[in-house]
């Protein structure tokens, strides 16, 4: 195929599992730190006139791989790449999307302007936590969804009959996101209605919708400290679930997530690769990542050869 991929330090098992099912090798590139820490980048092979994807989540530590990610686009750029696509499976900073109080960044604006400052042509990410951010950007911004991963996993491994399963968003923002998968499964929904007290820190309230004798499939797009899950599980067995399972998309899992995860009443904690996780964590029992590769792959494929991914939006694919 007349187009690289090359990846930076923050998840390389998703990019070798990307060129994988493209049928191709991961672009030569040098990604290192000079001895005072700065970040050292060289392209090691030529790139002039070819379309150039970059795979870079910019999950914690945040600074050093958005930094990796533009210090790589500017060298690509200086090499006459034809086209910089930044593929950012989870896009650090989207919570912070609007000033909730006084004297506040907007720091998801600013990392939008950094991406296209240093030359990025377009952005491929997935489930953004808020969908405005998209307008954030002066450039083509392609949001893709894990909602059909996980879809395919809850049929095969959990939804036998429509009544034994409840499909459950977390709190009321994430209703949109719980109703496509209720509708891909043909299952009710039910919300928890919840008060966050601090950022981090949610208090369960009631939950609205019946879940009583039937599994509750909680669906949200983050896991951080894992205190809404938490909270939100309690509630819900509390109303009579039998058991409860999570899908998330990105598994931050930050500060006590996992403990939290480990010691608490959930089944089964389903995430993505989007982030890189090590082998001690992948081999928690709770906890079950599957792959994005194929969505991202057919994404970058499509966006080289000019076709449409629209039917990847939609989760038809």
């Amino acid at each position: 195929m007349d187009f690289l991929v090359f990846t930076g330090s923050s998840n390389k098992l998703l990019a070798d599992g990307i060129v994988s099912r493209l049928g191709m090798r991961l672009g030569n590139a040098t990604v290192g730190r000079f001895s005072d820490g700065e970040i050292n980048v060289k392209i090691n092979e030529s790139v002039r006139g070819r379309d150039v994807f970059v795979i870079q989540s910019t999950n914690h530590p945040a600074e050093v791989h958005l930094m990796e990610l533009m210090v790589m686009a500017d060298a690509l750029k200086r090499a006459s790449a034809n086209s910089v696509t930044a593929v950012i499976p989870y896009f650090g900073y989207s919570r912070q999307d609007r000033a909730t109080e006084p004297r506040v960044p907007i720091t998801a604006k600013l990392v939008a302007n950094l991406l296209m400052t240093c030359g990025i042509n377009r952005l491929v990410t997935m489930d953004l936590h808020a969908g405005q951010i998209q307008g954030f950007f002066d450039i083509p911004v392609d949001n893709l969804y894990a909602m059909p991963v996980f879809v395919k996993y809850l049929q095969e491994n959990y939804v036998k009959n429509s009544g034994e399963c409840v499909v459950v968003s977390p709190d009321a923002g994430g209703v949109t996101r719980a109703r496509f998968i209720a509708k891909k499964l043909h299952l009710p929904l039910a919300v928890v209605d919840k008060r966050r007290t601090s950022p981090g820190i949610a208090k369960a309230m009631h939950v609205v919708g019946d879940v009583t004798a039937r599994t509750a499939i909680i669906v949200d797009d983050i896991i951080d400290t894992a205190g809404t899950l938490v909270e939100s599980s309690n509630a819900l067995l509390e109303n009579g679930a039998t058991q409860v399972v999570a899908v998330s998309t990105h598994g931050v899992l930050s500060g006590p997530a996992l403990e939290r995860i480990v010691s608490s009443r959930i089944k089964e904690v389903v995430v993505t690769d989007t982030i890189f996780f090590p082998k001690q964590i992948r081999e928690i029992s709770k906890l079950n990542v599957l792959t994005t590769a194929p969505l991202f792959a057919t994404s970058i494929e499509r966006i080289h050869l000019k076709e449409s991914i629209s039917s990847l939006f939609e989760g038809d694919e």
